[in-house]
């Protein structure tokens, strides 16, 4: 099973003529030029340059080579001249590679945000002026301060989602508490029919279940974790092994589960709730008493970038209503942007079912930033110990999902 944590992007739609994507958009081709020079953030803006090189997962960027109709690509170049070259990536891992390769060129980079803190960290995107950024004020205010850092933002909301705790009501009670799935004597009632996202990520759920549940380990970001606190949630997701049917990657096999009946409780989207429902599935997503986790993928400005102009007209144009629209439709994910539900931009129940424009819903879900040594909002006694990073995340996941106790 492979492990994608951004699978999130393969939803229904685009996994119609997914294998189309990568023969169909422009390649990259400053890929073997020599290294370019350091950017800078830009004061103004100048004519476009008729490039832009680009690095997203596959389906966060459509050119109507996967369908036809849906398209934001094609009206792009044809509006600016700047001609729009895709190096499609399949991992966070791959795409987090690329952007630190001194000898690639890459303009943007579409990141979730297991990628987006280390390329921060490591100075490989630069700071982006907001004031060259059409619309940036209409994007969710809570959104926009995600990427800050030391009053500088380094990158520009795209799409978000939450992970809610999701269940069958024919055969699962309301669950209230995060323990429904991680506490063992709760998950071997639903024995083989359990769901977990595949994706490092997911410690993050095990941890706010401790939070509650341990509170001598003093979790309180359940994604920035000492060396203890995170090998007391692998310990949990060891626990619950026995009883997970499926570690899911792509979401419509988390759709497939719950329709199928092979699963009754698990990790889920708001888009799993929508389509089920859509397909009169009785499958209900709630936020646990602990909170709910989610994350944002954010457009970033690469620090070795050869076109600045093209790059800011990209990131205004994606942050457009029109074609936030396209992206939270094809994707089944919520656009950044409230204004795509203004009008009749979106189907009727779309923006209600995603949350969009909710700030009460957006204040409980507890956003992902990259895990890292060091510590968020820990105390003296925390910071001493050190805080582990998305590689200790990984072996940690691993060691707890596919080695058998």
């Amino acid at each position: 099973m492979r492990l994608t944590a951004t699978a999130r992007v393969w939803t229904a739609g685009a996994l119609v003529a997914a294998t189309a994507l990568a023969a169909g958009l422009v390649s990259c081709s400053g890929d073997e030029e020599k290294p370019a020079a350091v950017a800078k953030v830009a004061s103004t803006l100048g004519p476009g340059e008729g490039m832009l090189n680009l690095v997203a997962l596959p389906g966060s960027v459509e050119s109507g080579t996967t369908d036809p109709r849906v398209d934001w690509v094609t009206p792009f170049q044809k509006r600016t001249g700047c001609k729009v070259g895709l190096k499609m990536v399949q991992t966070p891992e791959e795409m987090a590679a690329l952007m630190r390769d001194p000898g690639r060129r890459y303009d943007g980079v579409a990141a979730p945000p297991e990628v987006a803190g280390g390329l921060i960290e490591d100075d490989q995107v630069v700071p982006v002026n907001p004031d060259l950024v059409d619309g940036y004020k209409k994007l969710e205010p809570k959104l926009r301060k995600l990427l800050d850092r030391g009053g500088k933002h380094y990158g520009i909301p795209y799409v978000w989602g939450s992970n809610l705790l999701t269940y069958d009501t024919r055969t699962v009670p309301p669950p209230a508490s995060w323990a429904a799935l991680f506490d063992p004597g709760q998950a071997r009632r639903y024995s083989g029919k359990l769901i977990m996202r595949d994706s490092p990520l997911a410690i993050a759920e095990a941890a706010l279940y401790l939070k509650g549940e341990r509170r001598k380990l003093k979790i309180r970001d359940p994604y920035s974790l000492t060396p203890e606190q995170l090998a007391a949630a692998g310990r949990v997701l060891a626990e619950q092994r026995p009883y997970v049917g499926e570690y899911w990657d792509l979401p419509a096999d988390a759709v497939s589960a719950f329709a199928g009946g092979r699963a009754v409780l698990g990790q889920a989207w708001p888009y799993h709730v929508d389509v089920l429902n859509r397909a009169s599935r009785p499958v209900q997503g709630v936020i646990p008493s602990e909170g709910a986790t989610g994350w944002m993928d954010a457009w970033m400005i690469g620090v070795r970038a050869q076109h600045p102009n093209c790059m800011y007209q990209w990131l205004q144009w994606t942050a457009s209503p029109d074609v936030q629209q396209q992206v939270a439709e094809w994707t089944g994910v919520a656009p950044a942007n409230p204004q795509a539900c203004s009008g009749d931009r979106l189907r009727a129940g779309f923006c209600a079912a995603y949350h969009v424009g909710d700030r009460a819903y957006l204040d409980k879900i507890i956003f992902a930033h990259a895990p890292s040594k060091a510590c968020r909002g820990k105390k003296d006694e925390d910071e001493k110990a050190g805080c582990t990073d998305y590689a200790e995340w990984t072996r940690t996941w691993l060691t707890a999902t596919r080695t058998k106790g």
